[in-house]
């Protein structure tokens, strides 16, 4: 008798490792997941700690590696981006730009650890610590004096852009929540006037347009009928805009704004990057050093084709295909296509929050991807491989 306990004992033991370690995964995913909107570092390390519970699971416990299946268009275009680096004038620069490319493991991560209930969760800890963010980026503009563009609200983040485009994502996941979800609707719903307030104080428009592409397409999936709605939206909002916001976001139309200059001198010079380096681009991390050397002149930008030196060229599509070459892109539009197909599938299928949710994130990364390089962008990029995982990991541990 002693000798069967002992090795019901011993039987029981992995099993009680293997939870721990489980639970030690999605703890730090859900931490996470709230961490990114406050501070990278302290993302970055739970992501450390989730990274280690699932590479035990996977060489201790000798688990089976599992991912969606629009994770290997992603490991390929990260394939494209290293060969990118190789070739690139300053290899070791552009490859140690790289280094963002272990974030994509984030999408095996949450599909391993963020199953059952659990990603109906971490959209409540995303939603709740958003809210926090937001009564920040309120409280600077309203009384730090965060409203102007020379410094504009950006919460405890290092950059308002990377401020907004986080927020930009939670307004879908809150109004995927209001409209498909059956629990915490009424947080969900009270936390998103404090949202919408604290992007457009920000003064980011791409993130504001992002947000609007966000909302659409959600009510497209619920009822057309609800499109009614945005002009009713969008007239109350200009009417209590404060006169330098709404002047800002109407400048999106005025031709003869600089910052639209300078959105032209982009699109040409990343044009020219491209025809000079079809199949492997620039290099990563390699525009701004490269940005003047690629100048012209053009009418539309003035007589030397620059106004600053940018970093980027505030384009995913532009910036991908001008750093990493036209592979490159084509890889990443699979990606996106492999994973759209994937989402509405699943919201066909039942899982209509979730899924809501996740196709919600992407047209908001993309909207705002014309205006902005987001998808480099760590935290913004954190955030969305998490939401966009989730109806796969649901799906997972159902079956």
């Amino acid at each position: 008798m002693k000798s069967v306990n002992d090795a019901i004992a011993l039987d029981a033991r992995p099993q009680a490792d293997r939870l721990s370690l489980e639970q030690a995964g999605a703890l730090a995913l859900f931490a996470m997941a709230g961490a990114v909107q406050f501070s990278i570092a302290a993302a970055q390390i739970l992501l450390g700690i989730a990274l280690i519970c699932w590479v035990t699971l996977l060489i201790v416990r000798h688990e089976r590696f599992e991912a969606p299946g629009f994770f290997w268009p992603m490991v390929a275009y990260g394939g494209a981006t290293i060969v990118s680096a190789a070739l690139s004038p300053d290899p070791r620069v552009s490859l140690i730009d790289c280094k963002q490319l272990v974030l994509f493991l984030l999408v095996p991560l949450v599909y391993r650890f963020i199953g059952g209930t659990r990603p109906h969760t971490l959209i409540t800890v995303v939603v709740t610590c958003a809210a926090v963010s937001a009564v920040f980026g309120i409280v600077q503009y309203g009384i730090l004096h965060y409203d102007n563009l020379g410094q504009r609200p950006q919460g405890t983040l290092g950059h308002w852009m990377t401020y907004s485009g986080l927020l930009m994502i939670v307004i879908g996941v809150a109004i995927a929540r209001v409209i498909f979800g059956n629990s915490d609707r009424t947080w969900a719903a009270l936390v998103l006037p404090a949202l919408g307030v604290a992007v457009a104080l920000t003064f980011t428009r791409g993130a504001a347009v992002g947000a609007c592409a966000a909302v659409a397409l959600l009510f497209a999936l619920k009822d057309f009928r609800l499109f009614a709605v945005l002009p009713i939206l969008l007239a109350v909002g200009i009417a209590i805009a404060p006169g330098q916001i709404a002047r800002r976001y109407a400048s999106m139309f005025n031709m003869n704004d600089p910052t639209v200059h300078d959105r032209y001198t982009m699109l040409h010079i990343g044009e020219r990057m491209i025809v000079a380096h079809p199949l492997a681009g620039v290099g990563p991390n390699m525009v701004q050093r490269l940005y003047v050397s690629f100048k012209g002149s053009d009418s539309l930008v003035g007589p030397d084709g620059v106004t600053h030196i940018n970093p980027h060229l505030h384009n995913d599509f532009l910036q991908i295909a001008a750093e990493r070459g036209l592979p490159a892109l084509a890889l990443w539009l699979w990606f996106l296509v492999a994973l759209m197909r994937d989402l509405w599938q699943q919201f066909k299928t039942g899982q209509r929050e979730l899924a809501a949710t996740a196709m919600a994130t992407v047209v908001a990364l993309l909207t705002a991807g014309l205006f902005e390089y987001n998808f480099g962008d760590s935290e913004v990029l954190m955030l969305f491989l998490t939401i966009v995982t989730l109806p796969a990991a649901a799906a997972r541990r159902q079956s």
